[in-house]
């Protein structure tokens, strides 16, 4: 790859940002940076989809019987709600569990995108050994995106259960997780720059139409079977992209 500045790429929105990272994917300096989570990935979306047939039907079973008589009639609505919600739930119990998992490895891939972009040159001799001494820091820091996460989504999850609210719970829902697949991997450019959590969330914030968009798509693709293995290492170079983009942006 050509050390090519960013800038130069012309990216604005969610789209280009995620573009960007399955073209930065595919580059050999990355690769084993991609490869290695990627096993890990497999193995663990296997395992989830198995569990998650088993859970599916219970879990519904439990969610119609909240529903009260008088409102049985609507049971055709509430249905695909339910079952679409479940889904999101799934989708980004999926990415949670595989970022903690891999974050040392979408660490150290971030750090190597973000060489590339702003055209510095990258020393691989000490790979393994900034990998080792990067994982406490990045579970902790995965820790701390899930001590974030938790309790919002716990509220959207019994607005969700409370019948005529849960139609603006399901917007509200997807709103959220577009804006938390955001900050999980804009988070691994941030550290790597020393960036607080709280910094990151400002960082984000001051920049809602690539913030959103880009983490929209992210949260869609992750909800597709077999792609989503391979969107996750992509959500991180585009994430770098978009975190050294909007950088040069804001300072020129």
């Amino acid at each position: 790859m050509n050390n090519q500045s960013i800038t130069q790429l012309n990216l604005s929105g969610g789209l280009d940002y995620f573009s960007e990272g399955f073209r930065l994917i595919r580059q050999p300096g990355l690769r084993l940076f991609v490869i290695a989570p990627l096993i890990i990935n497999t193995l663990l979306f296997y395992w989830m989809v198995t569990a998650s047939y088993d859970l599916f039907g219970g879990w519904m079973v439990t969610l119609m019987e909240w529903l009260p008589s008088w409102l049985s009639f609507l049971e055709w609505l509430f249905w695909p709600l339910y079952a679409v919600a479940i889904i999101m739930i799934l989708a980004y119990c999926f990415v949670a569990v595989a970022n903690l998992i891999g974050s040392p490895f979408y660490g150290l891939l971030s750090e190597k995108v973000e060489l590339q972009l702003t055209g510095q040159s990258i020393e691989s001799d000490d790979d393994w050994k900034a990998l080792i001494a990067i994982i406490p820091r990045s579970i902790a820091r995965e820790v701390h995106k899930l001590i974030y996460y938790i309790p919002r989504a716990l509220l959207l999850l019994i607005l969700g259960v409370i019948p005529g609210v849960n139609l603006v719970a399901g917007v509200l829902w997807f709103g959220f997780s577009s804006w938390m697949m955001t900050l999980q991997y804009v988070d691994y450019a941030a550290d790597n720059n020393n960036k607080s959590f709280a910094q990151l969330k400002r960082f984000a914030a001051e920049r809602r139409w690539p913030s959103f968009s880009f983490g929209m798509l992210v949260y869609v693709v992750a909800m597709i079977p077999l792609v989503n293995l391979i969107a996750v290492p992509a959500a991180v170079c585009g994430a770098t992209a978009f975190w050294v983009n909007e950088k040069q942006r804001t300072s020129s």
